[in-house]
């Protein structure tokens, strides 16, 4: 397996992943969707623009995984991180997620951030293993019109549509 930091010719590959990654947390949410390849091509090259370091994961030939990372100031963020299923549990998303912390400790920093999906349990699990067990924030906002939401989720003593 080779990690290596991508570029604009993998954007059929990467959108495709892009597109699967929206797939996915759009189930976690309960509203399944199939992949929309425009928008997510949209993405990629909007990562490219604003210059995210994008890093995609080979394996005989094919891009396999990637993870994008949004830098402010000196803040690292974990913005996505995918493997197809098929290729996981063989230590891709880690090795992606070394990038991360790499880029980390370059800048001078001591953590990678993470907005997490509360239902992710996959990621959570992973972000775990790596020591990662600071709840630091909780995004709040009104619903959006015609908003529909089909759980509750409960934070410490306070419930939340979701």
């Amino acid at each position: 397996m080779e990690i290596r930091p991508a570029n604009e010719n993998d954007i059929d590959a990467v959108s495709e992943l892009i597109a699967y990654f929206r797939v996915a947390l759009a189930e976690l949410r309960g509203k399944p969707t199939g992949p929309d390849m425009d928008s997510a091509r949209k993405e990629f090259l909007e990562y490219i623009e604003k210059e995210y370091p994008i890093y995609v994961a080979v394996e005989d030939s094919k891009i396999v995984g990637y993870l994008v990372c949004r830098v402010e100031d000196d803040v690292v963020w974990a913005e996505s991180l995918y493997v197809l299923p098929e290729y996981r549990r063989r230590g891709i998303g880690s090795t992606l997620y070394e990038k991360a912390e790499e880029l980390v400790e370059s800048l001078g920093g001591d953590t990678v951030y993470n907005w997490v999906h509360p239902n992710n349990d996959t990621i959570i699990s992973f972000l775990k293993k790596r020591g990662y067990t600071v709840l630091n924030l909780i995004e709040l906002r009104k619903r959006w019109k015609g908003e529909e939401t089909f759980t509750r989720m409960k934070v410490g003593d306070h419930e939340f549509d979701y």
